[in-house]
This record gives structure tokens, C-alpha cells and sequence, in this order.
């Protein structure tokens, strides 16, 4: 979906996922309004919507629905001023719930008698529309825009056992006093709020890390001299300075010395990067043992600081498919749940005869229900699961594409870039006639010297590193697809690939080239009009945890296959390496998205992994796409799953990752359901006090919250 502009607003006051959805409604009613979506989870609203559609126009229509709101930024993040609130709420309304409480145990001891009735009136009133006050302003404005929220349930439960208690002081009737009932759930409702928020901070702790690494302040370069300045007024260009033991300001290039950096935040690995004259830095690692000069090349949101957290956001904000149930039962649960107290209550006042039971259990059944429970068990384990995907170097776009992770069937793999090095290097130097390995070397350095061509890269930086000197040549021709030539010291000499030499009728030895080719290598030949001067055998090397990545896949039922545009020969020597038993050759890049759409079209669930612009149809076509590495941006942009370290061992942690992070979802939907579907009849019944409903619903949307927790302390197998 293309809009216009996007606006992401911090949302506050919301108690349950029920607010969520009036808001989310609210929003989309605004004109111009494309889309809207709010998380309860990340207390968040992102909204796509025509250009000329106002910030302050969705903040009204936020404040409209009762609740506030401002342009989110990522500094709200290290801001912690609702659960401050939450507790500050809660220790008011306990200190005056407590002398309603106390005397519950000392009369029975005969210690003290009961409290005036007018007492217990003016300390449950405190609580009541002080510390309370904020369900009836949430229950106003829920019922306004026809929609019923958890402060529905509380303000009707408590009022109904304040009204009561309240008549009875008033009237002076001899009636048993509830006020402690409507006090004590006000106040651990509260208490749970106070929790849940806390617990909710914790779980989206991941981008707090990230952003507390990044430095306020920066050293540099002004005028010959190194000066502090802001982060924020560093621009691209500068020269700025790293010392041992700081973190990174911006994304950089070294331009003078040496030192190795902790990338760990970043990519997940836990040792040390070499860095030198060349290299590049990145906002918020840590510089290690030396000095580093820089020169800023990426500068705020254009970090990869800003691109991880920016994938982490959106992660946590979108909607698992999974999540649905949950929102249409949400949808409807308030209005059941009232609904089922007026029954309660007509039962018990009216077929019963015991007014006292009719309300004691109808209040007991508005306060036991938690919206709250079934809104935070998805939401709260991707925000959670996101983050700890984070720091281990894999990124999640959205939470469908963590879902669909956990069903794979089948993992195709592009090879090169992803099962190899993707770097290719000379393995051989065989020389031929008179010539020696040193002559042949200089002379295809010569040749390739001016190209771009990866293979004659190889070449060139082989030819480097043995200190050959480049001859001098002329009349350069190159042939696309097959080889180039020149004349060389007055002999023409030619590199190219052995059907070129063959077109031109120079014998090839069989006993050289099959070997080399039954390895997986790539053979150039050098020759002269007439005859063979040798062979360079390049190869693409396999990454050091291929093997091991192919067998964790085969362990976790899941089958791997191989493609790659390389010839048979090639294609079958790194599968046999690798330890991969289905592989195709010759395999041109459309070619690639056609073989995921012909499995899927068996019914298999496909993931596609790539690194390179010729990937990118494949990846969108898969059902879960993984952008391996440095990969392209075409290829990061089309994927679903970005795995930041260049091992495809993440292949396989990121789909475990995923079904550890689906098995709570699944453990927290079932406990929802199982806790309102045992608890409200059981209240309805008169089995529950309303205190006991009260603890027991602050606890239900907690414990959900600190299952979510548990995924922090995942560790890949």
C-alpha cells in the first residue's frame, strides 16, 4: 500500500486492546485518512494518510476519542513517565484502601470495631472518583463513540458496589457495607496496571538498549582541531574521532588508524572487528583498543542504527495473522460480559431472592473478565521476539512474515553470496609450455588489469598480493560473455573461458581441467594464436558454516535446495560440500522465482535466501524471503527477514526464533480464553469474591506479559 506520508503517534491513556480498536477508528474516519492502525503492545499509531492530511488533525481526532496523543519520537522511548504515574495512582489509592481492608481482620480478632459508616464513605469516595476517576473518564469516551473498553467493567463493578454501600450509609439502612469491595478492586486493578506498564517497558527494552548506545556528543574536526559537539549537528563529511572505550557517533569511514571495534549490537557477533584505513564504522558500536579517525558518510535516520530500529518499530507494530481471533473476540467481549452481570444479577435479585448475592456476583463478573489478557498475548511477544531478533542480528519487517517463518517447508538458497564467500580467489596458477606460473601471472594480470569483471578482479588482487608486475599492452579486445586479448611484448596473447579457446581450436588437457572442474572451480586459459600457455583455476569459496547450517535445516525437518547460474560441474561440487542433495545449475535469475512459485504451487511453504539484486524476484515471490549479509538494497527491500551477519546459520535461528516465539503466542491465547471462559462463570456462580476477581484480572494481563518476557532468555540451538 503506497500513501502520501505516514504519521506515527504516542498514544496515551489506553487500558485494553478495546481502546486500541476505538481508536483505530477514529483515525481512519479522519478525511484523507488511508489507513490506521493503533498497538495496544507499543502504546503506538501509525497512520498512512494523503499529504495535505494535518498532524494535528489525527491528534484531535485521538483527543476526541478520550485519549492523548503527539508525534511519537524515538527519545519516548527512554522516557518512563507511565509506569511513574501508574504508581503513583496505586500508592494513593492503597493508602486509603487499607484502613477499608484492615478492619476485615482486626474485628474478627475484637481487636477494634468497625469503622463508621461514613468513614469508610469519605475514604472509598477518595478512591472512588480520585484514583478511580480515570475509568469513568475512559468509559465516557468509550461509550460516546459506541464502543465499550475494560473501564466499562470496572466503572460499572465498582460503582454498582459503592452505590450500594453509599444508599445504605445514607439511608441508614441495616445492610452489610461493600465499600472495601469497590476500593480494594480500584486498587489492584491499579497495582496491575502500575506492573503491567513496567513489564510492558521491559519488553520493548530492546530499542531503549539500542538508542542509550548511541552517543550524545562527538569529537570533531573544526578548523584543525577536535571539538565536542552534538551528535545531531554532525554532517556528512566530517572528520570525527573515536577513542578506546567510546561508542561510535555516526556511520563513518576510517581515514587514519587502527583498532578493532564491537560490532555485537549491531550484527550479533560476539568477537571483534578489525578496523583500518578503509573500513567502515557504525553508530553505537564500540571502539576497542586504538585511535580512529572518520569521515562521517551516513549521518540520523540513515544510520544502521536508525534502519534497525526502524525495522524493530515496524515489526512490533504490525499485525500477526494469528492476532485476528483475538481482535474480533475483543470486539464483542464487553457488551457479553455486561450482559452476562445483568443476568447474573436478575438471577440472583429476582429468581434467587438474595440482593446481596445478586450484586456481589454480578459486580464479581464484570471485574473478572480481561480484555486485557486476549489484547497483550500476541502484541507482546512480538515486541519481545523482535527485539531479541535484533540482537542477534535478524531483522523481522513485520510479524506475518515471523509467523509464516515457523511453517517452512522448504529453503532454497541462492549460492553464491550466501553459501559461499561470494568473493572469488585464485586457487591455481597451472603454466603450460615454456612458460612459468610467475610469466602466465603477469601476463593475465596485464590483461585483466582495466576490467571490472569479478572473475578478472580475482586475478588482479591475486596477482597484487604475489607482487607480479603489470607488462604493458596494446590493441585490447575484449569479447562479452568469453575473454578479452592484447598484445603483449609483441605476441598477442588471449584469457578467456575454455569454450573461447576451443572455438579457436587450442587443444585442452583433459587430465588439467577435469579435476579442477570436478572441484567446483572456474578455469580461465591463457593462450597465444597457436597453443595453450596455462590455466587459472578460480573459485568461489564455501563459507566456513555452510555445512553445519544445511544440517540444522535437514534437522529441523525442513529441505534444503541450491540454485545457482554456475555450470553442472560447479553447482554440483559446492552442493556436495555443503551437503545439499537438490540443486540446479545454469539457473538464470528469472528463473529462480519461477521455481519458488512451482513449489508453492504443490502446497509447499517456501523461504527463498539471496544476497544480490538478480535474487530480488525470488525473495518476494518466497513466502519468507532472507536478505543474507551486506546484500543488496533491492534484495534488503524485498525480503521479509534481514540477517545482518553473512552466516547462514541464521537461516535456521531466525525460523527457531520464530516457532519459540508462536509457541507463547499460543500458550498466551490459550491461557486468555481459558482464564475468561473458567473465571466468569465461575463468578457468576457466586465461587468468586469481587476482590479475589480483581487480584485474579491484574494478574491474568501480567502474567501474559511476563510469559512474553520469558522469550528474552531464547538462545539459538
Amino acid at each position: 500500500m503506497s500513501a502520501d506520508k505516514k504519521v506515527e503517534l504516542s498514544i496515551k491513556g489506553m487500558s485494553c486492546v478495546s481502546c486500541a480498536q476505538g481508536i483505530t477508528k477514529a483515525l481512519r474516519r479522519v478525511d484523507g485518512v488511508i489507513d490506521a492502525e493503533v498497538n495496544f503492545a507499543t502504546s503506538k499509531a501509525v497512520v498512512h494518510a494523503e499529504s495535505e492530511v494535518s498532524d494535528d488533525a489525527l491528534i484531535a481526532a485521538v483527543h476526541a476519542s478520550g485519549y492523548n496523543a503527539e508525534i511519537f519520537e524515538h527519545d519516548h522511548h527512554l522516557k518512563d513517565t507511565d509506569s511513574e504515574q501508574a504508581l503513583k495512582n496505586f500508592l494513593i489509592s492503597a493508602i486509603f484502601t487499607l484502613p477499608l481492608l484492615l478492619q476485615m481482620f482486626w474485628m474478627p480478632l475484637g481487636l477494634f470495631g468497625e469503622l463508621p459508616g461514613w468513614l469508610q464513605a469519605v475514604f472509598a469516595s477518595i478512591v472512588q472518583f480520585w484514583c478511580g476517576w480515570s475509568f469513568y473518564v475512559g468509559s465516557y469516551h468509550s461509550l460516546r463513540v459506541r464502543s465499550a473498553n475494560m473501564d466499562v467493567l470496572i466503572a460499572a463493578g465498582t460503582t454498582a458496589a459503592y452505590g450500594f454501600s453509599l444508599a445504605v450509609v445514607l439511608l441508614g439502612i441495616d445492610e452489610h457495607l461493600y465499600f472495601e469491595s469497590s476500593a480494594m478492586i480500584i486498587t489492584l486493578v491499579l497495582f496491575g496496571r502500575w506492573l503491567e506498564s513496567i513489564s510492558k517497558g521491559r519488553a520493548s527494552g530492546a530499542i531503549r538498549k539500542l538508542l542509550q548506545l548511541q552517543p550524545k556528543t562527538a569529537k570533531v574536526e573544526r578548523n584543525g582541531q577536535f571539538v565536542e559537539i552534538a551528535v545531531e549537528e554532525i554532517q556528512i563529511g566530517d572528520v570525527f574521532l573515536v577513542r578506546p572505550g567510546e561508542s561510535v557517533p555516526v556511520d563513518g569511514k576510517v581515514v587514519e588508524g587502527n583498532s578493532s571495534v564491537d560490532e555485537s549490537m549491531l550484527t550479533g557477533e560476539s568477537l571483534p572487528i578489525a578496523k583500518q584505513e578503509g573500513d567502515e564504522i557504525f553508530a553505537a558500536t564500540n571502539n576497542q583498543n586504538g585511535v580512529l579517525k572518520a569521515r562521517a558518510i551516513k549521518i540520523g535516520s540513515e544510520t544502521a542504527l536508525a534502519g534497525i530500529i526502524h525495522l524493530v518499530e515496524q515489526a512490533q507494530n504490525s499485525r500477526a495473522p494469528i492476532q485476528r481471533l483475538a481482535d474480533k473476540v475483543s470486539e464483542v467481549f464487553v457488551p457479553a460480559v455486561v450482559l452476562i452481570s445483568l443476568i447474573t444479577l436478575a438471577y440472583w435479585w429476582l429468581v434467587v431472592g438474595v440482593f446481596s448475592a445478586a450484586l456481589i456476583n454480578s459486580v464479581a463478573v464484570l471485574v473478572i473478565a480481561c480484555p486485557c489478557a486476549l489484547g497483550l498475548a500476541t502484541p507482546a511477544v512480538i515486541m519481545v521476539a523482535s527485539g531479541k531478533g535484533a540482537s542477534l542480528g535478524m531483522l523481522f519487517r513485520e510479524a506475518a512474515a515471523l509467523e509464516r517463518a515457523e511453517k517452512l517447508q522448504t529453503i532454497i538458497m541462492d549460492k553464491t553470496g550466501t553459501l559461499t564467500k561470494g568473493k572469488p580467489l585464485v586457487i591455481d596458477v597451472i603454466a603450460e609450455a615454456e612458460y612459468s606460473p610467475e610469466v602466465l601471472l603477469s601476463i593475465a594480470y596485464s590483461l585483466e588489469q582495466n576490467s571490472q569483471h569479478p572473475l578478472a578482479n580475482a586475478i588482479v588482487e591475486y596477482a597484487q598480493s604475489q607482487n607480479v608486475q603489470a607488462l604493458p599492452v596494446q590493441n585490447f579486445e575484449s569479447v562479452p560473455g568469453k575473454g578479452v586479448s592484447a598484445v603483449v611484448e609483441g605476441k598477442r596473447f588471449h584469457l578467456g573461458s575454455l569454450s573461447m579457446a576451443k572455438e579457436q581450436e587450442i587443444r585442452i588437457s583433459k587430465d588439467v581441467v577435469e579435476p579442477l572442474e570436478n572441484a567446483g572451480k572456474t578455469i580461465c586459459g591463457v593462450w597465444t594464436d597457436s597453443f595453450l600457455v596455462g590455466y587459472i583455476a578460480i573459485a568461489d569459496q564455501l563459507r566456513e558454516q555452510s555445512p553445519e547450517a544445511i544440517q540444522k535445516l535437514i534437522q529441523m525437518g525442513i529441505q534444503p535446495i541450491m540454485l545457482t547460474g554456475d555450470h553442472r560441474k560447479t553447482a554440483e561440487a559446492i552442493a556436495h560440500q555443503a551437503g545439499i542433495k537438490e540443486y540446479y545449475a545454469d539457473v538464470l535469475p528469472q528463473h529462480k522465482a519461477a521455481k519458488v512459485n512451482e513449489l508453492k504451487q504443490k502446497g509447499i511453504v517456501v523461504g527463498m535466501v539471496g544476497d544480490g539484486i538478480n535474487d530480488a524476484p525470488a525473495l518476494a515471490a518466497a513466502d519468507v524471503g532472507f536478505a543474507i549479509g551486506a546484500g543488496s538494497d533491492v534484495a534488503i527491500e524485498a525480503s521479509d527477514i534481514t540477517l545482518i551477519r553473512s552466516d547462514p546459520r541464521c537461516v535456521a535461528q531466525a525460523i527457531q526464533l520464530s516457532q519459540a516465539t508462536f509457541r507463547k503466542v499460543r500458550q498466551n491465547l490459550f491461557f486468555a480464553f481459558f482464564y475468561n471462559s473458567l473465571g466468569i462463570p465461575l463468578a457468576a456462580i457466586g465461587l468468586l469474591n469481587p476482590i479475589i476477581a480483581a487480584a485474579a484480572m491484574s494478574l491474568s494481563s501480567l502474567s501474559v506479559v511476563c510469559n512474553a518476557l520469558l522469550l528474552r532468555r531464547w538462545k539459538p540451538d
